[in-house]
């Protein structure tokens, strides 16, 4: 049995011994099999099979976000009407657990209500009334709070409202508005 730094087991394309070979092969050589371990025709199948793979995941997104958004949202009871004073913040989560969402009563009486996730990288954004933003503390950016708009930092689209109604002394939430200017 050889092993594979056993000169005799070696084997070049023309059949010669190592002695006999060219100087560049004895200096490099190499075992006829170790050598054809992956064809640039393999390779070059990898790359385009990877790149159509990639291109049909895009087209995905693209073809996903087309589609209308579903106003199938549950109704949630998010506080009293008279709890929330001017400048007044309630967090909640909606539209199930793992979405977490701010209500803020402008100075004005209006009710706002958007999701508090960054539109940038997700980080969760604090409420400041009273300088009429809320601040991502991640990457230093801001959304003007009446709005939602992006006002400063990184994040270019708004973040999504969440539609409310006020009925019977209360503030429900009813769906959800997802924006891009």
């Amino acid at each position: 049995m050889s092993t594979p730094h056993d000169e005799s087991a070696r084997t070049y394309p023309d059949g010669r011994p190592l002695a006999e070979q060219p100087q560049w092969r004895q200096d490099f050589p190499t075992d006829v099999p170790e050598d054809q371990g992956l064809a640039r025709r393999e390779f070059t199948k990898f790359l385009v099979l990877t790149s159509g793979a990639f291109v049909a995941g895009q087209c995905w997104i693209a073809a996903m976000s087309t589609l209308p958004e579903s106003d199938d949202y549950p109704e949630l009871r998010i506080a009293d009407d008279d709890a929330v004073p001017p400048g007044g913040v309630v967090e909640f989560r909606y539209p199930n657990d793992h979405e977490p969402c701010v209500l803020v009563r402008l100075p004005d009486h209006r009710l706002v209500a958007y999701f508090q996730k960054c539109t940038h990288l997700a980080c969760a954004v604090v409420p400041q009334p009273e300088h009429g933003q809320l601040k991502c503390p991640c990457h230093n950016g801001y959304f003007e709070l009446a709005e939602g708009r992006p006002i400063a930092g990184p994040p270019r689209r708004p973040l999504p409202r969440v539609k409310l109604v006020v009925r019977d002394g209360g503030i429900f939430a009813q769906g959800v508005e997802y924006r891009t200017v």
